[in-house]
């Protein structure tokens, strides 16, 4: 059936037809609003409006370009009403190992993780500047949320997804020369905070990856400080939203994680249970629940690696998280 007759399609024959782009619109809504809870809602609303606004379309652009049309002015609209989500290296200085450890800040402000079976690359052109991996990493996307919103959603619409100039300024009601404006302070602005991941050294891929992982889990479960720590690069960081403290270097981490996560009898206190996130290897976190028999989840761990090294632990401590991963509440004790 031609796409402007897409108003005389039944519901059923509407759902069926904008059902394949829905994994690509999540990753888009992720990109701009840095929630994966928001981003699978802001799908639903786009399809909804879609099927409620269905006679406009007139099949002068794609299907594809009209969804996206339509999600990126709601994502807007939403942003409007909403803070940036942010992550705590990018929101403070780095905390000293021995200052009290600061109350949990519990409001909409982090940036989440996503799974990667849920962020389906979307179709972009050969010049698109960033990958379709790249620009659902965690570096990237906590930089991207610094953006006001519409230049960041005119980045992605033209690095990311390689639209022409043209058609964003269809899409945002903006003029080209106001698209290409918008784009020049959006790249000077990401350049300033952000630098392209080094390839990764073809050592560190498949079989010594993997090794480098099982020792990090071997340490968390241990609870081996020396053994984590000689895990780290240098500068490591360590971080725990929704606590807003971060903590940078091998010194401070040994310290930090002496005097909590691996303080006192903790062998045996954490299990961990593989995934991946934005790209990158993760982890359920699980703690040990005596009184219930069981090792609860206690958040998802995003592990970053550089070369031989770990970069940066950063552990969602959102157990909300856990099925939208398949990590399931609870393991039993061993």
């Amino acid at each position: 059936m031609d796409e402007p007759l897409l108003h005389t399609l039944t519901e059923a024959e509407f759902g069926a037809r904008v059902e394949p782009y829905r994994r690509e619109l999540r990753a888009h809504g992720y990109r701009l609003l840095g929630s994966l809870a928001d981003a699978e809602d802001l799908v639903q609303d786009t399809l909804l409006r879609a099927w409620r606004r269905r006679e406009t379309f007139a099949g002068r652009a794609p299907l594809r370009a009209w969804l996206y049309k339509i999600a990126t002015n709601l994502a807007l609209d939403l942003l409007k009403q909403r803070r940036r989500r942010t992550l705590p290296a990018a929101r403070q200085a780095a905390a000293g190992a021995d200052d009290p450890i600061p109350a949990d800040l519990n409001e909409p402000i982090w940036l989440e993780p996503c799974p990667d079976d849920l962020l389906a690359p979307e179709a972009a052109g050969p010049e698109a500047r960033y990958s379709a991996r790249e620009s659902v990493s965690l570096a990237f996307l906590t930089v991207l949320q610094t953006l006001p919103p519409r230049p960041r959603a005119v980045l992605i619409l033209r690095d990311v997804l390689d639209w022409p100039a043209q058609e964003v300024a269809g899409a945002l009601t903006m003029t080209v020369p106001a698209v290409k404006s918008a784009l020049h302070r959006a790249r000077a602005a990401l350049a300033q905070r952000y630098t392209a991941p080094a390839p990764e050294p073809a050592a560190l891929i498949g079989a010594a990856q993997e090794a480098l992982l099982e020792r990090y889990v071997q340490a968390w479960e241990a609870a081996d400080v020396n053994g984590l720590v000689a895990l780290l690069r240098e500068n490591a960081v360590f971080s725990m939203p929704p606590i807003p403290a971060w903590y940078q270097g091998r010194a401070a981490i040994r310290t930090l994680v002496a005097r909590t996560v691996f303080s006192g009898p903790a062998r045996g206190r954490w299990r961990l249970r593989p995934t991946r996130a934005n790209g990158q290897p993760a982890f359920g976190l699980y703690r040990r629940a005596e009184a219930a028999g069981e090792y609860a989840l206690y958040g998802v761990q995003v592990v970053t690696l550089a070369g031989a090294a770990v970069a940066e632990i950063l552990t969602f401590r959102t157990p909300a998280l856990g099925p939208h991963f398949g990590l399931p509440p609870a393991l039993p004790l061993d």
